[in-house]
């Protein structure tokens, strides 16, 4: 049974404009509401008395534009801010569906990713998997090399993960570890779909004590749009960092990218850099061996 009656009234039926108040019934705030504002005041009242959920299905914007007696480019905007917000999802030839609250990221603890997320004060912390997307050795660019302290000619691995949050696909992960360090990690990739900081400080004594992470908001690429099932046009908060060991020597560069419109970001720290310096400057990018892993 659909959501809403959408049926012609001819048939004896309202129809979903029909079953709506009109916007006049909005009480006045102290400063007078935009139209647009007053159609998303119009949209939260409606998700609450049809005891909507996350996931459920808006009405479409022509069915919006009726019931609240406005027009179609003011339903848009609303939307647009709704999506903006975090509180909305549009999908082309679809429609725009109530989104789930953002997953809170806390980037700055030290550690794998299950300890940087959490929910927020009524939702429990996140369910976190992962799939292991490739392993591989090859040469760093000069940026990762500089980053790595890495003679020329070093090799490192690269690990690039999908990371699934509550069962659905979240974050891409790559990881850049020098082989030095982790000589024969090619022979735990089965373990990869775990946590690969507990991994590294079990085979090779390698713990995460300092970090220091660069944090920018860009278009998706045409691969992250595909393995994180974003629509086109969609962007991302891509995240780069650097992770030091107890004796600070660098063990691994990673860059995380995150759907800009899914997560917030708290961030607290102290005032010193000096990690790395501008990696947005230069790829992080690895030439892999044509052989595989060794």
């Amino acid at each position: 049974m659909p959501l809403f009656d959408l049926s012609n009234a001819r048939a004896g039926r309202q129809t979903f404009a029909d079953q709506q108040p009109r916007l006049a019934s909005v009480p006045d705030s102290p400063r007078k509401r935009l139209r647009y504002e007053e159609v998303i005041a119009f949209i939260d009242r409606l998700v609450v008395e049809r005891n909507l959920v996350p996931g459920d299905l808006l009405p479409t914007q022509a069915e919006l534009a009726e019931a609240a007696g406005v027009s179609l480019i003011t339903v848009r905007r609303a939307l647009e801010e709704l999506e903006r917000a975090g509180k909305a999802r549009r999908h082309q030839g679809i429609g725009t569906y109530l989104a789930r609250p953002r997953i809170v990221s806390e980037p700055g603890r030290t550690g794998g990713l299950l300890g940087t997320l959490r929910g927020d004060d009524e939702e429990p912390s996140p369910r976190v998997g992962t799939r292991l997307l490739s392993l591989v050795q090859g040469v760093p660019s000069a940026a990762l090399r500089g980053a790595l302290r890495l003679e020329d000619g070093a090799q490192v691995w690269e690990i690039k993960r999908q990371r699934l949050v509550d069962g659905h696909p979240k974050i891409l992960e790559t990881a850049v570890i020098p082989v030095a360090l982790a000589p024969s990690l090619g022979r735990f990739a089965e373990e990869l779909t775990g946590s690969l900081y507990e991994l590294l400080l079990r085979q090779y004594g390698l713990e995460d004590q300092a970090e220091e992470q660069y944090l920018e908001v860009t278009a998706a690429d045409d691969d992250e749009r595909r393995l994180l099932r974003l629509p086109s046009k969609s962007q991302v908060v891509r995240l780069r960092g650097l992770s030091n060991d107890q004796r600070g020597v660098p063990f691994d560069c990673f860059t995380q990218v995150y759907p800009a419109l899914e997560f917030g970001f708290y961030i607290s720290g102290g005032t010193s850099r000096g990690l790395f310096g501008q990696p947005a400057q230069e790829g992080w990018d690895v030439t892999t061996n044509e052989r595989g892993p060794a």
